[in-house]
């Protein structure tokens, strides 16, 4: 996806106070008497940025209304990349010289799995209900399950409750009708980039609310820090940016397990961040689309729902979709949950054009309330593909000598590719992106998620072995300077059976990126390892699933 052009914003050249002070603590305070004391000829880092997602538009249509030429040019703007690989898709019998897709976030490792479930007898249901108008809330049956299914998967502390449940058509339509009932025209969101893209979309087209970026950057400053993360601190200086711009921010968005960065937020970080939008009277929009697709046993995911107490309940929001989490990204469920009476209603109000019909809404409830099935064939399957399919991509970025990030969550590896741009410039990033288009291998460019950091890319791995050899085996073929497209992945090497691969984490320190800042105690240049495929032994097992 592409970068939307936008207004960026500067830290100011004087420390603003904390709107609140009791939340910074001296060493933060520190750090902002440091920042200012820089000399004039110093550049300040970028703190925010006030997004302006329209900024660039023209429209040459005398068909549409500006509204409708804005809609239309985002879809020019933005779909680019994936327009060329749907025109070009690689089929191994078809098309072997077509375009590898590491750039669309999908599971493609458990079909076997679910078309198999969803092909029972007890999915096939029809019934008069099921053909009719429903609830645009969602059928009752449907919410009860999805409550339950919640409080079980979310841990939380008391049972979630089905009045609480709105059922719409995937989380880009949440994220859309929440960002209209919540926003007038113009007011903006706070969220951490980078992010992923598209939901710059989904608060705009319709809402017309706006994005202001809280800037994360790779630099670990200590023991107790981390590559990109979230404090505060970050929240204050960003909100009191867009204030000082007369922009009014009315919530916070937080995705969890992360994406592009597969961060997991603590319990602690969690309610210091939700600490902060009630000082401040903001909503909470929480993303955990990925919360059932962290593969590493040793990362200790919690849910917001877990938390014993929500500083503000009635501006917390939390959704969840089965898009990740079971492979179903074309079927388009999503769902809502908020105490709030008053957005519910107007969520739902929104859902007579975001609804699913009867008939899914009846298999997704068979299929959220099969526990025996997810609990002891789907999640455990599913999180060992994973962790697979990660190994061997993380095997051949350590091959190359290229820092990445590894949280053991999601689908992606955030890849440092910063040393292939001599100057460190956008441009030259925008440039190795459509090398690799032209060798038939697409991912995602750190720009399109608002990275501020030129070099970062993001890679799919949750690929059938494959595919993602030979998607690889291009990626190196670009970085190595070699121009043939290839066609065929090298010689798969025999390993160790795939339950003798459920190990600690690939790096030293889990949840820590190598990058090449020498400063940093927690990070180096990951060492070069022997190029590695999935197992021999693990894709015989999976040739029982058409792998």
């Amino acid at each position: 996806m592409f970068a939307l052009p936008e207004k960026e914003s500067r830290a100011p050249s004087t420390c603003p106070g904390p709107a609140s002070t009791q939340d910074l603590d001296s060493n933060c305070g520190d750090g902002l008497e440091r920042e200012c004391s820089r000399k004039p000829d110093q550049k300040l880092p970028e703190l925010y940025g006030v997004g302006d997602p329209t900024a660039g538009f023209s429209s040459n249509s005398s068909h549409l209304s500006s509204r409708g030429g804005i809609i239309k040019w985002f879809w020019d703007s933005a779909e680019a990349g994936y327009r060329t690989y749907h025109m070009d898709e690689y089929d191994e019998d078809k098309n072997p010289s077509g375009i590898i897709n590491l750039g669309t976030s999908e599971n493609k490792l458990c079909f076997d799995l679910l078309s198999k479930r969803l092909s029972q007898s007890d999915m096939l249901r029809v019934e008069p209900a099921l053909l009719q108008y429903p609830d645009w809330r969602g059928h009752l049956f449907l919410r009860e399950e999805v409550a339950r299914f919640l409080s079980f998967y979310c841990k939380s502390p008391a049972p979630l409750q089905a009045e609480n449940v709105v059922v719409l058509n995937g989380c880009a339509s949440v994220f859309s009708a929440l960002a209209t009932v919540l926003c007038e025209v113009g007011e903006a969101f706070l969220i951490p980039a980078p992010y992923y893209g598209a939901i710059t979309q989904h608060v705009c087209l319709y809402g017309n609310v706006r994005l202001v970026s809280v800037y994360l950057d790779s630099e670990v400053t200590g023991p107790d820090t981390r590559p990109f993360q979230l404090t505060v601190e970050k929240l204050e200086m960003a909100l009191q940016g867009a204030n000082s711009q007369g922009i009014k921010v009315k919530g916070l968005i937080l995705i969890n397990p992360q994406n592009p960065l597969g961060d997991i937020y603590s319990p602690a970080e969690l309610q210091n961040f939700l600490e902060f939008a009630k000082r401040h009277e903001l909503h909470v929009m929480v993303d955990e689309v990925y919360m059932l697709s962290v593969f590493e046993e040793s990362v200790g995911y919690r849910s917001v729902l877990s938390l014993e107490r929500l500083p503000d309940p009635q501006r917390t929001h939390v959704m969840w979709a089965t898009s990740k989490d079971f492979g179903m990204s074309g079927l388009r469920f999503g769902t809502l949950y908020t105490e709030n009476r008053d957005v519910a209603t107007a969520v739902a109000s929104l859902c007579r054009y975001h609804g699913l019909s009867g008939l899914v809404q009846h298999q997704m409830a068979q299929l959220l309330r099969d526990r025996d099935w997810i609990n002891q064939v789907y999640l455990p399957e599913n999180h060992a593909r994973l962790k697979a399919a990660h190994t061997y991509v993380a095997g051949e970025l350590r091959a190359l000598g290229i820092p990445f990030l590894s949280r053991g969550a999601g689908f992606f590896i955030w890849a440092d590719l910063r040393k292939y741009l001599p100057e460190g410039s956008f441009e030259e990033e925008r440039r190795l992106w459509r090398r690799f288009l032209d060798h038939k291998v697409l991912v995602s460019f750190g720009k399109a998620f608002e990275c501020k950091e030129p070099g970062w890319f993001r890679l799919v791995f949750s690929d059938k072995a494959h595919r993602l050899c030979l998607g690889m085996q291009r990626v190196r073929q670009v970085l190595e300077g070699k121009s043939q497209v290839a066609e065929d992945p090298p010689a798969c090497q025999t390993q160790e059976p795939r339950d003798r691969h459920r190990h600690a984490p690939l790096s030293a320190h889990p949840g820590e990126c190598g990058t090449r800042n020498p400063g940093s105690t927690h990070l180096s240049t990951l060492p070069s390892l022997v190029c590695w495929l999935f197992p021999f032994k693990l894709i015989s097992s999976w040739s029982q699933y058409g792998y």
